[in-house]
């Protein structure tokens, strides 16, 4: 490295084009990075979904969930296998090793439970195999209303705003919750089946069998051929009524004979209102590995484009938007970064008393910053809580090398009155070996991080790998950059007097002497005070409190409720307009969004989600941490089975009952801890856990 100084001090445009080329490149990576909250983390978790319809949780377990464990236990690389099933549902849960392929684990799978597809009831529907994907959670909600009926804003809402959204890049799918599709009902009298001696399965294949185009082969005219089509499709509602169900005595029965057609809505099997209005909501799912914020943006746009052509009384409210809270966060570590910058320049220009020292080692945390992004980006990392995080906390060892060298230069020319470019190759040469010890050293430190096993390890990888990157530019800055700078930028320092007789560094010397003497005298208070220090790591780290990731406020609380076994959707609609009543006495809450059936039930059906959006910002002192005894009386309620507030979990389980409450959010959590009281009896659940070698 003193080699690459020497060479950098003698051609200073090599040194400035060589620095120059790293800060271009990561400039160029950084505008290509992605935006995200976290890494990208795949977990090794594989799930396998199975309904039978009106099966009772015996039978699922018997005939579904044993038979599919079985096909499945015999791949390699299960760390734990358990599975639930309930009524009319089987599912299976596979966790594998972390050095498991998840995608050619998903592919096994697959091809075992393909394997016994015969073996399975005939009735059931197709199993579903998917692997757990963090990306697969809704990034944006979008809720739809208007003064008309739920058909005809589903209808709108469709064409006008689903279409165009899906066909973004980038957009996975957008899911309806609380939809109307049209659906045309025939209703039939019994007694007038009972007459004409027919049942519904032979109206269910009378419909089916004339309300259909099928091919009707080709025509050949010599050079050309024509293809027909027999066009059997019913256009109009009512011409369903002139269908011909039967011929019983020689005269057609049709379906206007045994009941009518009627033009409307598929059954509701959801529901979604906002702030009291039935509203539709459409949730947005981006494809895997794409970029949070730039889809969220995508869309954003597209809905401004959308809204000028929608009706007047159509009210489009985005309602759910991670962006917002990853570029709250993003901006903050950003704001952080370069205050820190700023403030350590100023460090080193209050203690050297030099304001051109203190502007070239300024420059190494730029130039070490920026071109690490372009390391990042060759890695595929992006932009989140992690990478930043590595980024802040280098911003001080990244000038340390700078400083190191600088100061080194600068004492040669203060006290040996040598030239700065003579004491630019003397002093680099000199500390270069230290410099090198002390940047290796660090990193060191955190590329282990990026090497730790378990999923902490996956999530650390980037960090330490982006922390490792920082350093390593630094080394590189410290032996070009300064020494070059500091040969043509310093200037020989005159008669006068020098920075160690200031009155600043005569204070801290006088200070450290002091308790260097005081050190040396007590050497045995001394190390036993420094065992002392080491011994408490154990009990404080036992004391501290441990977590996966940090608390964060994101102004929403959510409460998600499964009812009782076989509660329809009605008494469960009517059940959450007095929680939305108790919910709305809360003075910080602005929006209230309640979806029922709004996803796939586990255990009991259906479900039913409260979210509530507070208002713009805490109040001091206030977040979601102050609700720890909102907590655990929310804990003690009969009928809850999970209560998660900011990442803490209560479980409380109970035979015959079945109900889950997740909160979160800031001020008046602690009201909502009331709102269920109800006793959830009557879901059973059957739940099996197996890890490899031994069922527990």
């Amino acid at each position: 490295m003193q080699k690459l100084a020497e060479i950098c001090i003698r051609r200073p445009v090599f040194a400035t084009m060589l620095i120059t080329a790293l800060v271009v490149v990561g400039t160029f990576a950084y505008l290509q990075l992605g935006v995200d909250l976290f890494p990208k983390v795949d977990f090794p978790n594989v799930t396998v979904t199975t309904v039978l319809r009106g099966a009772s949780p015996e039978e699922i377990e018997t005939e579904v969930t044993k038979k599919i464990e079985e096909a499945v236990n015999t791949i390699g690389g299960i760390d734990e296998m358990r599975s639930v099933s309930t009524e009319g549902i089987s599912q299976v849960f596979i966790t594998f090793i972390l050095e498991r392929d998840i995608e050619q684990a998903a592919q096994d799978v697959r091809d075992k439970v393909s394997g016994i597809l015969r073996e399975l009831p005939k009735d059931i529907d197709p199993p579903v195999i998917e692997k757990l994907d963090p990306d697969a959670a809704p990034i944006m909600s979008i809720a739809v209303s208007a003064g008309r009926s739920a058909r005809e804003i589903t209808e709108i809402a469709d064409k006008k705003i689903k279409q165009p959204i899906e066909s973004l890049n980038g957009v996975g799918q957008v899911r309806f919750i609380g939809d109307r599709k049209r659906q045309i009902h025939i209703w039939v009298d019994a007694q007038k089946l009972q007459a004409y001696n027919l049942t519904i399965p032979q109206i269910e294949q009378a419909l089916v069998a004339q309300n259909i185009e099928v091919p009707g082969g080709r025509i050949d005219e010599g050079r050309r051929e024509l293809v027909l089509r027999t066009l059997g499709r019913v256009a109009k509602a009512e011409d369903f009524n002139r269908i011909i169900l039967a011929n019983v005595n020689g005269m057609p029965i049709r379906v206007s004979n045994v009941g009518h057609a009627e033009d409307g809505v598929e059954e509701p099997r959801t529901l979604a209102r906002l702030d009291g209005k039935d509203a539709v909501l459409l949730e947005v799912r981006k494809q895997s590995g794409t970029n949070t914020v730039e889809i969220v943006q995508r869309v954003k746009r597209r809905l401004a484009e959308i809204q000028r052509l929608l009706p007047d009384d159509f009210r489009v409210q985005v309602l759910r938007d991670q962006s917002v809270f990853i570029n709250n966060s993003f901006h903050a570590i950003q704001e952080h970064l370069i205050l820190g910058g700023l403030l350590a320049a100023m460090v080193v220009l209050f203690f050297m008393r030099n304001l051109r020292s203190a502007l070239i080692a300024a420059v190494a945390i730029p130039t070490s910053i920026i071109s690490t992004f372009g390391l990042m980006w060759y890695m595929g990392f992006t932009l989140n809580n992690m990478t930043m995080l590595a980024l802040v906390l280098c911003v001080g060892i990244v000038i340390d090398d700078a400083i190191v060298v600088l100061e080194n230069i600068f004492r040669f020319i203060e006290e040996k009155k040598v030239s700065p470019m003579q004491a630019a190759k003397e002093a680099t040469a000199e500390i270069g070996l230290a410099v090198m010890a002390t940047t290796f050293s660090l990193m060191i430190i955190f590329l282990p991080v990026a090497f730790m096993s378990g999923i902490v390890g996956r999530f650390m990888k980037s960090f330490g790998l982006t922390a490792a990157f920082a350093i390593g530019v630094s080394l590189v800055v410290s032996f070009t950059l300064t020494p070059m700078l500091c040969a043509r930028f310093l200037r020989p320092v005159g008669k006068g007097h020098t920075s160690r007789e200031s009155w600043i560094y005569s204070m801290v010397d006088r200070a450290y002497v002091a308790l260097l003497d005081w050190s040396m005298s007590h050497r045995a208070m001394t190390a036993i005070f420094s065992l002392l220090v080491v011994a408490s790591i154990v009990p404080l780290f036992q004391a501290i409190g441990k977590d996966f990731i940090p608390q964060d406020d994101q102004s929403q609380f959510e409460v998600t409720v499964r009812a009782p076994e076989g509660l329809s959707l009605s008494a469960t609609d009517e059940l959450m307009r007095r929680v939305e009543e108790d919910v709305r006495k809360i003075p910080e809450v602005a929006t209230l969004l309640t979806t029922i059936g709004g996803r796939r039930p586990t255990a009991c059906e259906p479900e039913r989600r409260l979210r509530s959006i507070e208002g713009p910002g805490p109040k001091k002192g206030e977040s979601a941490r102050d609700n720890g005894a909102g907590a655990a009386r929310v804990a003690q309620i009969q009928g809850f089975a999970h209560y998660d507030r900011a990442g803490r979990r209560y479980r409380r389980r109970r035979s015959g009952q079945c109900g889950r409450a997740v909160f979160g959010g800031r001020a008046g959590s602690e009201q909502a801890d009331r709102i269920f009281q109800q006793d959830h009896r009557g879901c059973e659940e059957y739940s099996r856990r197996r890890r490899r070698g031994h069922l527990a």
